[in-house]
Order: C-alpha cells, then structure tokens, then sequence
C-alpha cells in the first residue's frame, strides 16, 4: 500500500539533512530568522506584544526558554506563545504562500531547540522543512488571489491553519523523535488544527485583534499534537488523503492538489521562490502603493499639509471592510486601513514600530488627511496578477501645489521578482533588523546577533542566541527609565 501524505511528510520531516540542504535555501533561514526577531523585538512595547508576554506569564512553567527583547524565561509553551505574537504583532514579518508562515512555524522550533541545547544546523534543518511543507500545503489550496473567467475569485473560506503541519515537524524533528512518531504528530495536528476563519475577519471593521489567526494559538496546536505523539497517541495518518471527510473538506478549501505536496518533495525546494519580506508594519496589500508613495513625497519634498488628496487604484481582492474601515480605534487598525496606511506613508516616518506610535496614528494631521485618501480597483489587476505570482499592481496619485504627482509599481519591494530592484538583500535586511532592535539591544549586541544568525551553522547552541536576545541590565534599566 502507498504511503499516505502524512507518511510522505514524516519521511520528508526525517530525512531533511542539514549537509543535503542547497546553499539558497540555508541563507533564506538565515534571513527568515534574522527578520522574524528583529520584529519581536520591535513588539515587545506593542499591546499585542504585552499580551502575548503577559500570557506566557499566566502559563507559568520552568523557564526553559526565552522571550525575545526581554529577560524572562517562560516554559517552552509559553515562550513559543510570546514569541509567535510578538513576531506578528506589527504585521512585518515575512510572508509566503499561504501568507503568514514564520510566526506559526519558527516559534516551536527556538523554544524547543534552546531547551534541548540544538544545534544551529538543526534549527536550520526544522525552519527548512516547516517552510517547504507550509508553502506546498498552500500552493495546493485555495488562494486569495486565485482568479477565474478573468476576475478575482476569492475562497469563501480561507486562512493559515495549515501551517500547523509544518510547525509540528519543526518540533518534533529538533525533539529527534523517531518517523512512527512523526506521523502520529502530524496525524494530531491536522485533527486539531485551528478552523481557517480569516474570511470572517475580512468582514468585520474596525477588525479583531487576533488578526486572521493568532500565532500564539497555532503555536500551541503544534506543541500539544508534538507532545500527544512522544507520549503515546495516534494520530490520523489518513487524514490529507480524506478529500470526503479529512482535512481538505473540514478546513474548507474548494482547491485540493495533493500532487503539489508530493512532487520532488525533499530533491526540490520551492519555498525561496515565492519568500518576500516586509519593509513596512502593515498588511502586504498595501505595499506597492507605499514603495510609489514614499518615492513621491520625498522626491518632491512634499510635505502633508500640503496635499490636497490621493488616490489610489488597489488590488481588486481588498474591497472587504477590514481594508475599507475608517474607524481607527486601536493601532492595529492602522496595519490595514488602505486610507489611513497612505496617510501616514506620507508623513515620511521611517518604517517600523514608529507606525504604532499612538500619537502618530491618532494624530491630527494623520487623521485629516485619511479623509482626503480616496481608492479604486487597478483596471489591469487580474491581468498582472495572472502574469507573476509577485504581481501586487498599484498606481498612486497625489495631488499638492496645484500638481498632480504620479507613481506605479507592480512588484513591492521585499518581493523576488522579474525586477532586480524589488529584492530585500541581506544589507537591507541586516539595516530592518538594526532600526527595530536599535533602543532595546545596544549596538555591539546587535552587531553580535547579526554575526550569529548569519553564521548560523557553526553555532553549537540556539540558547547562545537566544541569550543574545536578552537585554542586558544596563539596556532593560535604560528602557524602563527612559
């Protein structure tokens, strides 16, 4: 009898080797890791940041792992709770098909590796593997910009939950359990997966702060269905094959391309290919609008007050109220609010937590302006889009001192794409990283975990990182006086 997909998984998950690993692939871990900490450093301020802190504190523990940006130690659940929040919690972490991957996938994988004293290659081995088995899983679904007949043909139900798959292996391969095992865990997660209830959140302005699914309890999933398996349950190894009664049906995906998963699994590595990054803290839609609009204001040396107006053509997936809300209650609202995200891109505030800042995002000349932000679909979208997964096509107006000042971009920056210019490269990365630690890590210690993460082979411990990823006395004190 042919293995099931959750079997061709566990194999996948136990063969992956660090020395087999192609050189491209090793460095994107590398860069994934860098981002993803720079941005739960930033976070740590941010009230979804606290929450997910003050969390890990309910869920008490032996302090077997870290918080990033701070100095306390959580229980591996509750440091993998913290951490998977912090790292969503300004919406700038990297993103792949289905979307957001790290925050559900990376999390498990540090506190289980500092815990258990892994090496660097072992924690590139399990982001690796969590990433390619997230990517294909979406690649075989529903996506939000599929398109059909020549329009937009958003999935009535949609969200991240597969990612659950990818996070336990991550796990379970740093725990070095044996393949039987492995497919019970993954057996256990598909059973117990979050329900994919992003769609809903589209729909309800101003928006919940749990965003379309949050990382914390995805994080969880996969730590409990990880432990379940190490200690003595089955899972469902049946349950990808189900297309009647498994996964693809209860989760809710009208798509179901189970060769996607399986073709060249393990000899190629598809993830790197689609993996883009974020320069700014706001939902990715909104990018390519931002990358013209900066180029605009500071060309021009234009500043807000002197606007009489923008208008923006957008991609035709996002005429949903969580886009559409004018009603800016709580800073997370500024992370997807089409007007008001071109409002404060024309303030010129360097990209990072500075966008969370409530005097920024409440702020008069903020709010003025979003009333003077008007939109419309791109009369091209779905051509563009059809023509490179990358495409986000945007064109942007803005009218000051009786001119009308015009940009467009098809590929926002951080994307790999046809244009050379879209790329992040590792000296942009490393200058994202630098500005949203710079007030919580001094530089020498920004410098040393730059270093590390980069060199990320040779490092004979994660919790040497991870301690890197403490403020020192000196910095905390300076923080909490400042």
């Amino acid at each position: 009898m042919a293995d099931t997909l959750i079997e061709q998984l566990a194999r996948f998950t136990s063969d992956t080797r660090f020395d087999h690993l192609p050189v491209a692939v090793v460095e994107e871990c590398k860069r994934i890791l860098l981002d993803s900490i720079g941005c739960a450093v930033a976070a740590i301020e941010q009230p979804k940041g606290r929450i997910g802190i003050d969390y890990a504190r309910m869920m008490g523990g032996n302090g077997d792992a870290t918080i990033i940006g701070t100095n306390e130690r959580a229980s591996i659940f509750g440091a993998a709770f913290a951490n998977g929040e912090l790292i969503n919690a300004l919406d700038m972490d990297a993103v792949v098909p289905p979307g957001h991957v790290t925050p559900y996938v990376v999390p498990g994988a540090l506190a289980i590796g500092e815990a258990r004293g892994a090496t660097g290659k072992a924690l590139v081995e399990a982001m690796a593997l969590s990433h390619e088995m997230s990517y294909r899983l979406g690649k075989a679904m529903d996506y939000l910009r599929d398109t059909k007949d020549g329009k937009v043909s958003p999935p009535p139900i949609y969200g991240y939950s597969s990612t659950v798959f990818g996070a336990t292996a991550a796990i379970v391969k740093l725990k070095a359990l044996p393949a039987t095992v492995l497919s019970d865990a993954l057996g256990i997660a598909g059973s117990i997966s979050p329900v994919n209830s992003q769609v809903a959140w589209f729909q309800h302005a101003p928006s919940s702060t749990i965003k379309y699914l949050i990382a914390g309890a995805l994080t969880q999933t996969a730590m409990t269905a990880a432990h379940m398996a190490e200690l003595g349950h089955r899972g469902d190894v049946h349950i990808l094959d189900d297309r009647a009664f498994g996964f693809p049906r209860f989760i809710g995906t009208r798509r179901w391309e189970p060769e996607v998963i399986t073709a060249q699994l393990g000899a190629e590595w598809r993830f790197i290919t689609e993996q883009a990054y974020k320069p700014y803290p706001h939902c990715r839609i909104l990018h390519a609008l931002l990358d013209a609009l900066d180029e605009i204001v500071k060309t021009n040396d234009i500043e807000p007050h002197e606007i009489d107006g923008i208008k923006a053509w957008v991609e035709g997936f996002v005429e949903q109220p969580v886009w559409l809300n004018r009603e800016i209650a709580h800073v997370h609202d500024a992370q997807f609010s089409i007007a008001h995200g071109l409002a404060l891109g024309a303030h010129r505030v360097p990209p990072g937590k500075a966008w969370q800042d409530p005097e920024l995002v409440f702020g008069a000349s903020v709010m003025n302006l979003m009333n003077r932000v008007t939109h419309e679909v791109h009369p091209n979208y779905v051509e563009l889009l059809s023509g490179h997964a990358a495409s986000r096509p945007a064109r942007i107006e803005v009218r000051a001192r009786g001119q009308a000042f015009v940009g467009e971009r098809r590929y926002p920056k951080g994307s790999p794409s046809p244009e050379p210019a879209s790329y992040m490269s590792n000296d942009e990365l490393v200058a994202k990283f630098r500005h949203n630690a710079e007030d919580v890590l001094s530089a020498a210690r920004i410098d040393e975990i730059i270093d590390s993460v980069f060199n990320l082979e040779k490092l004979d411990n994660v919790a040497t990182l991870m301690r890197m990823l403490r403020p020192t006395t000196n910095e905390a004190s300076t923080r909490a006086t400042a």
